[in-house]
């Protein structure tokens, strides 16, 4: 069987001026780069912003497992289905980061036959985007050092910094350093770290932001320290919101790409819901909801992660109210769930299946509570059984879900027929009656909790005394009615990645807040979750390489 990047390697792409004419894109409305990429231009946002909007359906998944569930290949095998059935169709995903890229899986453009294009290109600097972002924040970074070390005249408290510098590679040894070390000129000597680029506030402001002047007013209300009295020191306050958008002025337009059938893709920003906003930018997704009558989008990780966060804080702050969504799942990972070792999930087990199914069963009903209307399909495997698939099917109609079986990553387009009559189905029988789990006025502790109970299925939450104190300073400070965003580990539905299934008596334990109040949230870390990953002892890294006429293999 051939490998994801040498299926994308084999494709006849269509030069994106193509694709682009598709949706009625003129080749001056684009912005290129190369012949396959090309990013939309601002005049052309504003002359579709009037149309009406097609029909927007978001597809997210249970907790990942080694086992695989293939979220952003159903996602993309399902909006070439969809063409297939003769639906214009455009796809809103979010970008791959480097980190993950060259640490734990080698890349993130959906696999087999379902993939975007040109897929190398996507996984390493695209249009650059992600370095924008880098650059941005270090600049902030570099100006809020540089404004203590000439006088610091805001009184800037060196023991409140809260901005962190960022890189986008997976480094554990940066997550905690001093700098300033040296002579006087060096700089004042203090506490320092670093996150992933994706996990920087920059990212979300970039993902949420309407248009230039909201990107600019966000990224001046960002908090960057406290000063000796305890006030927050805002970006603005450091003059340094005009260079930072200079440097985000190209960023922030959506990125048009292709699948390996040629359905467009609008590909931009994200990606991770585990530690930071985890969704693709406002912009891209608004955008291609005027240019197509069925958009498919994904939120990152798990539903109890990106899904809550693409409802909770993407719909809220962006007014979206999505028609539908599609839960993905897999045969393999759900007899993970039920305690199968990896080396023996290609064997039947229905005892398994019916314990580990119950992580499945609380996802369906973590996405009812927001009222949209759920369909549920099986990334397919060769090893899966009839009886198996039979029994999941019987599960999931019969606590009002939608099920289809869906063969995307072997078949492409093709074998998402079935998944794409079902959601075309639901579309229309089904009405959504979207609503947020939680309103603003609730206190910050209170939406803690309501995402603990009601999305984890936790009897409480744990503070540790520095959170407890950091969540009543950002009340005081007026922060109190934003929307919370979690972070927490992406393989459980509690804050411990061992707890598989649908864990239950057990506590979330918070161990730190703070205020992205550019982006407009507030950021909760739960359990040991890092916002600065590590490689693993064999990084894929190791299997990436470039041949001498330029192909690279091993970025799967």
């Amino acid at each position: 069987m051939k490998t994801d990047i040498q299926i994308a390697q084999e494709a006849r792409l269509k030069p994106i001026v193509e694709v682009a004419k598709s949706l009625g894109i003129g080749e001056d409305e684009l912005e290129l780069f190369g012949k396959y990429k090309a990013k939309i231009s601002d005049e052309y946002l504003e002359k579709i912003s009037a149309n009406p909007d097609g029909k927007l359906i978001l597809v997210t998944a249970i907790n990942p497992t080694p086992a695989g569930e293939g979220k952003t290949t159903t996602s993309v095998g399902l909006g070439q289905a969809l063409g297939k059935l003769g639906k214009k169709a455009v796809i809103a995903l979010r970008e791959p980061s480097l980190g993950p890229c060259f640490g734990v899986k080698g890349g993130a453009a959906g696999g087999g036959f379902a993939q975007v294009v040109p897929m190398e290109d996507l996984n390493l600097h695209f249009t650059g985007d992600f370095h924008a972002i880098t650059s941005a924040n270090n600049l902030l970074a570099a100006i809020l050092d540089n404004h203590i070390q000439q006088g610091n005249e805001l009184g800037i408290d060196t023991r409140q910094v809260v901005w962190k510098r960022c890189l986008d590679m997976n480094d554990r040894v940066l997550r905690n350093v001093v700098v300033g070390l040296g002579a006087k000129a060096d700089g004042t000597v203090r506490e320092d770290h670093f996150v992933i680029t994706v996990a920087s506030e920059i990212m979300a402001v970039l993902c949420l932001a309407g248009d230039m002047r909201d990107l600019k007013e966000r990224l001046g209300r960002m908090v960057v320290a406290y000063n000796f009295q305890g006030e927050p020191v805002t970006a603005a306050d450091l003059n340094a919101v005009g260079a930072m958008a200079a440097l985000l002025k190209d960023a922030m337009k959506p990125n048009l790409i292709q699948t390996l059938e040629h359905t467009p893709a609008l590909v931009h920003g994200g990606p991770f819901a585990n530690i930071a906003h985890g969704c693709n930018s406002l912009r891209a997704t608004k955008a291609a909801l005027k240019m197509a009558d069925y958009v498919v989008t994904e939120a990152g990780f798990g539903a109890d992660l990106g899904a809550e966060k693409f409802f909770d804080i993407k719909c809220r702050i962006g007014g979206l109210r999505p028609d539908a969504v599609v839960l993905v799942a897999t045969i393999r990972a759900l007899k993970y769930n039920g305690g199968v070792p990896k080396a023996e999930l290609n064997q039947e087990n229905l005892t398994a299946l019916k314990a580990g199914i119950v992580n499945l069963e609380k996802h369906m009903e973590n996405l009812q509570k927001y009222g949209v209307p759920v369909v549920v399909t099986l990334n397919s495997f060769v090893t899966d059984t009839e009886e198996e698939v039979a029994y999941v099917k019987q599960f999931c109609e019969s606590r009002s879900c939608a099920f289809a079986l869906s063969q995307v990553w072997e078949k492409g387009g093709e074998g998402g027929i079935a998944l794409a009559n079902a959601v075309l189905d639901t579309l229309e029988k089904k009405e959504s009656r979207f609503q947020v789990l939680y309103e603003d006025t609730l206190s910050l502790e209170e939406k803690i909790e309501r995402i603990a109970g009601e999305i984890y299925g936790a009897e409480g939450v744990n503070y540790s005394a520095q959170a407890k104190a950091q969540l009543q300073r950002l009340e005081k400070l007026g922060f109190g009615k934003l929307p919370v965003c979690m972070a927490k580990t992406q393989y459980s539905l509690s804050d411990n990645p061992d707890l598989l299934g649908r864990p239950r008596n057990f506590r979330i334990d918070i161990r730190e807040a703070y205020v992205s109040a550019g982006a407009g949230f507030v950021v909760v870390l739960t359990g040991a979750v890092m916002t600065m990953p590590g490689l693993p002892k064999k990084p894929a890294a190791f299997s990436i390489d470039v041949k001498e006429d330029g192909v690279i293999t091993g970025l799967f």
